[in-house]
């Protein structure tokens, strides 16, 4: 078992971890992969031609590889990734394994190459499926660097549970063993089954079962061996410390999941890990700082509030009770063998659970009396001579650590700062900076697919929100002040060489209040300061500034810098030592002072004139951090408080992390209750449909479904498998129905009988009449005209019932018209019931709040909340001031009907006042006519020849002379008795509504009457996430309920964002009111954006819950027809979806059939080389750019628009950012003031145009040495599904079409010509089918210069011509395109980072 022991390696320079300068160092270009010895071997050996030519396997070729190119370059990274490119796993590694056959190279070699994939964050294990249990050696060897991941694969699960599983509890002594076993008595009976049945197993069964159990324990063992090596002082290995940070990491997520830690915890715990790893040597060297803080979240995972065979959380009551009875026992033992120490015996718990007591108690006994107090608590094996094996400081820190008080989680959480500091902005460790390699570990929490509890969740969430906004806050502060270019003048004080439109200097700052702190807290329960600033600036900066509103937040900085006047800062140098930085405190804005220092309140109101630029804020410090900065100044360290000469702000978009973090505080706070049908999926246990409409314990059987379906042919083809029952005739059989579902039931069947019985699908539908709502044309209800395919109306279904439902979405299936629908089908079939709607983006939000309101939705009935409604394409307003002033205004209206009515009745008094007259006047005068009159008719009812008697006795007729006329029709005793029965539905609407409205006539000022109409009045509210968790205090506050969610964008939303909108609301008798969840999203496009590359890889922040939820197997309703793009453009990404076919139009629709004007083909992937040399550069880090591509894309865009195509036609798309920088300057240059070309609809990153599309796309890829974030395959699904009829791909072909990852996509690509092929004679609309040959010789553009000149001979030539038509003299000229020679690029623009996350 050599080959499982713990190899430290030793890396060169090479194969470390680069810094963010270096990123460059593992980037590996295509030339470098053609001349590589490797892929020459590949070549020979294991690529696609060799083993069509019949190329043998060579078991020596494997050997070689391990030992030159992974061992011989010690682990270099290069190498591995050289290997892995070359396809040497898919290809030769896993085809030739054979378990009975294999060697130790071989396996090492597959292990090297998975972990590499597993940095690189690409499928690691595809090509294993058929092999399941000829991996067994690879998790062995492998298990400590990537168990967390492995869990979430079925391949790998079981072999893994077998190295954490109850039996590894031979390792513990057994005092601590036959303890957990009095607490959980099964267990004891497995474990003796386990004895008992390994007394049977062969000689070499045995061994291997005894290595799995004993694999953990001998891993401590090896971990411990390797960190007591580490010296106090000297030389140190650097490797060693890796292998400890490393097995740390391994520990912490072992803890981190129930599965895994329900039987390790007590094996570290039996071990005393956190405390040998406390008293190392290792922790006491600078070198070990990331080791002590993963030994700090390992400490908080050792000892997590949850019980570890239920899963459930921990009370408070469970942690006291828990933490007295270890005390107890302690006393105990002391109180019958230790007469010394009875007076420790008989003391109260809480005199004697603190460090100092402790010490005080135990520090006087020896070490020997020390060990056997600790093997009588079961803690250590007994002595097995005079002398203890242990140091007395290790066994005082043992008992210490096992029995003092500690502060709970919650405690901690509460008393932590929400704002940065100093010492974590800029800590590699905790906040990396851009670049991570994937490699090193780091002290950060990871978003798994499982959680150990809500608090966990909740927890590491905060944990990481907090973090990403900490690395944010950075990249504000360093573009701010190195603006500023702070330096040391000549008598010391700091002078500003320069200026930044988001920071200035302070003037002066004044603690003004410090509040006494509230009962049972020890900070201040407020502390608020004066800021003074002298605005000096220009008039657009000084509004910014005087716009700052209250709760935003800013940063006091203190800079003393020591570089000299004249200093110019080196962005590639550390940015602390260059500008002096030394404190970073965060501060909420209150408001802004008028000059005689009164707070000016926001509102409608004029704010008063300054006479000069000082402006004065008053601002609130963080309450928790003053109070840890005044501690350390009592100890005679500086008052930081004192020493500020910097505010920076920040812009308000992206300053809310603040409210977020305190909404998640609020969540930890509380008992959050998460309705019991979420709760285990939430966490990731349970079965995976528990919440699926078929499984929930409340189904609706009957439900309206409105105007879902166009006909009853269309309500037939949506059930294919269900048989149809239609009650009443076939000449009625018109929509809307009433649809049941009538499944036979296979419970309480043996589950092999209930698999191979059919059950029977039958569905009876009633078609029913919409009442009559009122003569007028706006009575009409609005119905939808889209005929939803079998799978929407299944969505639909789904998102009807209660219970979870996710639908994922492919690009152009109609997810916004299935959220729309079902939205209004609950509506109809639940009036009573509120509809909570969440998305990621405002654009998302209204295209389905306009799509709302097309169907028949009562106007009062929506809320728009956020900041985002003044984008609606409609002149109503729909947030919740709007809202108020809408029903004010149509209170009046109605008011003024009931005027009418009343005149119309011929009534005397003013009864339309109020709403409350506007009440009795319907009881007592409209009520009654009304029922007079049913009563005269029901001598004449159903008789056609009384027909006329409904007329003569109708009371209203007055009242709806201005309807159309006539208003009854005379012909049938039901028709006008119908209309009759529609005009009293008209009237008594309007004292319903009035009697909603009657109490906006009590409530007067406009919050209590927006609150109220969040309350009360609405029925489907939407917001954004972003809005949801800033405002989820104010809504709880408030009283807000709901009954359902649906999620739009859900893949594109962060976890935590996901979640807080879930509990919106205050539990009812102990439960979430919640009924329905629908998230719709597409987990095959772009997650939400996090800008840190560590919180996005190694801590997985960018997993959405909907990704999380897919990925546990919980059921989707997969949209299997897209509407929008050709089938053939629909071709390069509907490879990744399970089923995705083309709706019927995409093949009839004349757009979609004809040609586009002036190509040959209507995609096609341009190839683009070098422009005098050049492919891509990198003006700043980050930031690339393609010269070549950008000019190339730019002319053809040029040509579309001289050939007829609409600018708003055509998007440009590229993926990065500093490509959209320099193709917005070629356009600025080439055409963007011409007005005969002008702009195109938008130059934008594929990131920022997810959920937009466009008739035509021109897709700039940029890269040219290697392929870059493209290779994420999510990123190219966004690329290739934005257009509707043409795209046209430019870049480097060779590079893209190599990429394993890619290759479905470019294997399309590549099968037409990859040069431009043109029909400049055609124009646009274009005439010619897309099936049908050109009548011209297309003209073949072989470069980027030849477009570029074309394009500019075609428009001379174009404008002349025009011009001689018109009688003009001259024309203006294009400016001359690029030559091939020495290369003129445009002005750039290197703002900015590259990477659009």
């Amino acid at each position: 078992m050599s080959t499982m022991d713990t190899q430290i390696k030793q890396e060169t320079p090479e194969a470390k971890t680069p810094k963010a300068s270096g990123k460059n160092s593992l980037a590996i270009t295509v030339e470098q992969i053609l001349d590589d010895r490797v892929t020459e071997l590949a070549t020979k050996n294991w690529s696609p031609e060799a083993v069509k030519g019949g190329a043998k396997f060579k078991p020596e070729i494997i050997d070689e590889m391990y030992q030159k190119e992974v061992v011989g370059s010690n682990f270099s990274t290069k190498r591995v990734m050289m290997l892995e490119f070359s396809r040497y796993l898919e290809n030769y590694l896993w085809p030739n394994y054979n378990k009975d056959k294999v060697t130790t190279t071989h396996v090492m070699s597959i292990a090297a190459i998975v972990n590499e994939k597993f940095r690189e964050r690409v499928p690691a294990w595809m090509v294993t499926t058929t092999h399941v249990m000829s991996i067994a050696a690879i998790v062995n060897e492998k298990f400590r660097e990537r168990v967390p991941a492995w869990m979430e694969m079925d391949l790998i699960r079981e072999r893994v549970q077998r190295l954490v599983s109850l039996p590894i509890w031979i390792n513990l002594l057994p005092g601590q063993r036959e303890a957990l076993f009095k607490a959980n008595i099964k267990y004891k009976k497995y474990f003796n089954a386990f004895q008992k049945r390994d007394a049977k197993l062969p000689k070499q069964e045995l061994e291997e079962v005894q290595f799995e159990r004993n694999f953990l324990a001998r891993l401590i063992e090896k971990f411990f061996g390797i960190l007591d090596s580490i010296p106090f002082k000297g030389h140190l290995d650097v490797n060693k410390v890796s292998y400890c940070e490393r097995f740390l990491e391994l520990l912490i997520d072992i803890e981190a999941q129930l599965p895994t830690r329900r039987f390790v915890n007590a094996l570290i715990d039996d071990r005393h890990v956190v405390v040998r790893c406390k008293l190392s040597q290792l922790i006491q060297r600078t070198e070990g700082k990331l080791f002590g803080q993963l030994l700090e979240a390992l400490e908080s995972y050792a000892q997590f509030e949850i019980d570890e065979v239920t899963g459930e959380a921990l009370t408070w009551h469970d942690r006291i009770d828990l933490h007295y009875n270890r005390v107890t026992a302690l006393q105990k033992v002391a109180f019958q063998h230790y007469p010394d120490l009875r007076d420790f015996a008989i003391k109260n718990v809480a005199s004697v659970d603190t460090k100092e007591a402790l010490i005080n108690f135990f520090e006087p006994l020896s070490t020997e009396e020390l060990h056997s107090i600790l093997v009588h608590m079961n803690y250590l094996p007994p002595l097995e001579g005079e002398t203890s094996p242990y140091s007395k400081t290790f066994l005082m820190e043992l008992l210490i650590w096992k029995h003092e008080r500690k502060r709970s989680q919650q405690e901690t959480i509460n008393e932590m700062p929400l704002y940065p500091t100093e010492k974590i902005i800029w800590d590699e460790n905790i906040v990396p900076s851009e670049f991570f390699s994937g490699e090193g570990c780091l002290a950060l929490p990871k978003l798994n697919l499982q959680f150990l509890t809500l608090h966990d969740y909740l927890l590491r969430n905060f944990n990481l929100f907090r973090l990403e906004s900490t690395y944010e806050i950075r990249q504000d502060i360093e573009d701010a002040v190195t603006h500023m270019k702070p330096w040391k003048a000549e008598d010391g004080h700091c002078l500003f060489g320069g200026w930044a439109r988001m920071a200035q200097p302070i003037h002066s700052f004044n603690i003004v209040e410090v509040a006494k702190p509230q009962l049972g807290e020890n900070h201040p329960a407020q502390v608020r300061a004066d800021v003074t600033l002298n605005l000096s600036v220009r008039p657009e900066i000084k509004h910014e500034w005087g716009s700052l509103r209250k709760h935003d937040v800013a940063f006091l900085l203190t800079l003393r810098p020591t570089v000299p006047i004249g200093y110019k800062y080196q962005y590639n140098q550390e940015f602390i030592p260059q500008v002096g930085l030394v404190y970073v405190r965060g501060c909420e804005i209150e408001g802004l002072l008028d000059e005689t220092g009164k707070l000016i309140e926001e509102g409608p109101e004029p704010k008063p004139e300054f006479t000069t630029d000082n402006r004065t804020y008053r601002i609130w410090l963080d309450p928790n951090q003053y109070q840890s900065d005044m501690t350390r100044t009592v100890n005679g360290e500086e008052d930081v408080y004192e020493s500020f000469n910097v505010m920076v702000r920040r812009k308000p978009k992206e300053n809310n992390f603040k409210a977020v973090l305190e909404t998640i505080r609020d969540l930890m706070n509380i008992n959050c209750v998460v309705p019991d049908w979420l709760h285990d999926l939430i966490l990731g246990y349970g079965d995976p449909d528990s919440a699926h409409y078929s499984k929930m314990s409340v189904k609706e059987p009957t439900l309206d479904w409105n105007d879902t379906f166009l006909s009853l042919e269309h309500l037939k083809a949506s059930f294919p498998e269900h048989s149809l029952t239609l009650e009443g005739t076939q000449e009625k059989a018109v929509p809307p129905f009433r649809v049941t579902f009538e499944e036979e039931k296979t419970e309480g069947k043996r589950e092999a009988e209930a698999d191979t019985s059919k059950t029977d699908k039958s569905i009876k539908a009633l078609p029913h009449t919409i009442p009559n709502r009122g003569p007028y044309p706006y009575n009409q209800p609005k119905k939808n005209a889209i005929q939803f395919t079998p799978t929407q109306v299944e969505a639909i279904r789904a998102g009807m019932q209660p219970g979870l439902t996710m639908v994922v979405g492919p690009p152009g299936t109609g997810k916004t018209d299935v959220a729309v629908q079902i939205i209004a089908n609950i509506y109809h079939n639940f009036p009573n019931q509120r509809m909570l709607v969440v998305t990621h983006s405002n654009q998302a939000l209204n295209q389905l709040f306009e799509k709302i309101m097309a169907l028949d939705v009562d106007e009062r009935h929506l809320l728009r909340l956020g900041h985002g409604e003044e984008a609606l394409e409609t002149e109503k307003d729909f947030s919740r001031y709007g809202r108020v002033n809408y029903v004010l205004a149509q209170r009046v209206e109605l008011l003024q009907e009931v005027n009418r009515l009343q005149a119309g009745l011929v009534e005397m008094g003013d009864m339309s006042y109020t709403c409350e007259t506007a009440g009795y006047f319907y009881v007592y005068q409209v009520l009654s006519r009304w029922q007079e009159f049913l009563g005269k008719l029901k001598p004449y009812m159903g008789q056609d020849e009384h027909v006329k008697q409904i007329q003569t006795l109708f009371p209203f007729t007055a009242f709806f002379s201005n309807a159309p006329q006539p208003l009854f029709k005379l012909k049938t005793w039901a028709e006008d008795m119908d209309i009759a029965n529609g005009c009293f539905s008209h009237i008594k609407k309007i004292f319903t509504q009035l009697e909603e409205f009657r109490a906006f006539e009590l409530l007067r000022s406009g919050s209590d009457r927006a609150n109220y109409l969040l309350i009360k009045e609405a029925k489907i509210i939407a917001m954004t996430c972003t809005h949801a968790a800033l405002k989820r205090r104010d809504l709880v506050a408030v009283g807000f309920q709901f009954d359902n969610i649906l999620m739009e964008e859900s893949a594109q939303i962060l976890e935590i964002e996901t979640f807080i909108p879930l509990l919106l609301q205050n539990p009812k008798d102990g439960k979430n009111r919640l009924k329905r969840w629908i998230m719709i999203g597409d987990h095959h496009q772009l997650p939400p954006v996090v800008k840190n590359m560590a919180f996005q890889k190694f801590s997985n922040m960018e997993q959405s819950l909907f990704t999380r939820l897919v990925r546990l197997g919980v059921p989707t309703v997969d949209l299997d027809a897209q509407g929008r793009a050709r089938a053939s453009l629909a071709n390069l990404y509907n490879w990744r979806y399970k089923k995705l076919g083309s709706l019927p139009h995409v093949l009839v629709r004349p757009e979609f059939r004809m040609a586009n004007a002036g190509f040959l083909y209507e995609y096609q992937l341009i190839d683009v080389g070098d422009f005098n040399g050049v492919g891509e550069s990198e003006p700043t880090p980050y930031f690339y750019q393609n010269l070549a591509e950008a000019e190339y894309v730019v002319a053809t865009f040029m040509y579309m628009r001289m050939i007829g195509y609409p600018a708003e036609d055509i998007s440009i798309l590229t993926t990065y950012n500093g490509q959209k920088h320099l193709i917005r300057d070629v356009i600025k240059q080439r055409c963007g003031d011409n007005p005969l070309i002008g702009q195109p609809y938008k130059v934008t990153t594929v990131d920022r145009y997810q959920g937009q599309q466009n008739n035509f796309i021109l897709l700039s890829l940029v890269r040219t040495k290697a392929v870059g974030h493209l290779r994420d395959v999510r990123r190219l699904i966004v690329a290739m599904s934005r257009a509707r009829l043409g795209l046209y791909i430019f870049a480097r072909s060779s590079l893209f079409s190599n990429c394993f990852e890619l290759t479905p996509a470019f294997n399309i690509l590549t099968a037409r010509s990859q040069v431009l092929h043109l029909l400049p004679n055609e124009n646009h609309p274009c005439k010619r089918k897309l099936s049908e040959a050109p009548q011209e010789s297309p003209i073949i553009i072989s470069d980027m210069p030849q477009m570029a000149q074309f394009v500019y001979d075609f428009y001379n030539a174009r404008v002349d011509d025009l011009m001689r038509h018109r009688g003009f003299v001259r024309a203006s000229r294009l400016q001359a395109p690029p030559k091939k020679m020495k290369k003129t690029e445009p002005d750039v623009k290197t703002e900015g980072k590259d990477e659009e996350n």
